[in-house]
């Protein structure tokens, strides 16, 4: 199987050299079990983002919890199940959560711009380079993108699902060389942790295997949609398109430091070719 253990500090400590990094977080980082928002995470998330980008990192967020936001702004009792009216409360819940966002972000003297995508607009080849476009032109401003799925415009046919699947489309999209997962699980095991207490966490994944999938399974928590089966396909599109990716615990953010200092946290799992040094801009005269 080709999983390694410990002892690959070597490959740890390249990600020092990343300077375009993907962050997602998922809604059961973002809230307690309650489905309130957990203020202090998300300040600490801000602290820790900043300080990388006045390191000279490139950082793009990708976060979810717009309709959980929109819940609790809206005081329902539980997620609507009805389309329509999850559409209207992403709305209400995606104005709330970039307004948390911006506020604690100018906290840290950082700007933050909203990408909201869709399927079809990745796929669309032209809106795609506008988006890839877009992107660059904030980071070359220093200003943060914070991107999420389009919740209030998004249908079956043109959802990403999750957005494990959307922060990897991101990292691809901008030429990411690291891509970070925050998660309500620590690493990726050769079985359910939850369900068997043998369980062991995997430091590293060079190669994903057919062994590798078979140990994936399952459903994410009950705040959340995504699972490990999901975080394995995010990790097929990062890795094949250059990146590293890290899966590791949302508990602290503050393990995203660690994790690009080199220490061994959550799961690594190791790009297949490297990053293209070239990134294609359109000029606006030219669309």
């Amino acid at each position: 199987m080709s999983i390694r253990g410990m002892g690959m500090s070597n490959l740890r400590n390249g990600l020092k050299d990343a300077k375009r990094i993907v962050i997602k977080v998922g809604t059961s980082t973002l809230t307690y079990d309650t489905g309130k928002l957990n203020f202090s995470r998300i300040d600490k998330l801000a602290r820790v983002i900043a300080d990388l980008v006045n390191q000279g990192k490139e950082i793009v967020l990708v976060t979810s919890g717009a309709i959980g936001v929109g819940v609790g702004k809206l005081k329902l009792r539980e997620k609507p199940k009805i389309i329509r009216e999850k559409q209207a409360v992403a709305a209400v819940g995606q104005c709330e959560l970039m307004h948390i966002y911006s506020k604690f972000f100018s906290d840290y003297s950082h700007i933050v711009g909203q990408i909201l995508l869709t399927r079809d607009v990745i796929e669309n080849q032209e809106r795609r380079q506008n988006v890839i476009n877009t992107f660059e032109t904030l980071l070359d401003k220093g200003i943060i993108p914070i991107v999420n799925e389009n919740d209030s415009m998004a249908v079956d046919e043109i959802k990403f699902g999750e957005n494990d699947t959307l922060s990897a489309i991101v990292t691809e999209l901008i030429n990411g060389e690291l891509l970070i997962i925050l998660s309500d699980i620590d690493g990726f095991y050769d079985c359910d942790p939850r369900k068997d207490p043998d369980a062991k966490m995997i430091s590293v994944v060079e190669e994903i295997t057919p062994e590798v999938e078979r140990c994936a399974g399952g459903v994410g928590s009950k705040r959340g949609t995504g699972g490990m089966a999901t975080k394995l396909s995010a990790a097929k599109i990062a890795t094949f398109s250059g990146a590293n990716m890290v899966i590791a615990s949302g508990e602290d953010p503050e393990i995203i430091l660690k994790i690009i200092e080199g220490k061994n946290e959550g799961t690594l799992f190791v790009s297949k070719k490297p990053i293209p040094n070239t990134r294609v801009i359109v000029k606006d005269d030219e669309m």
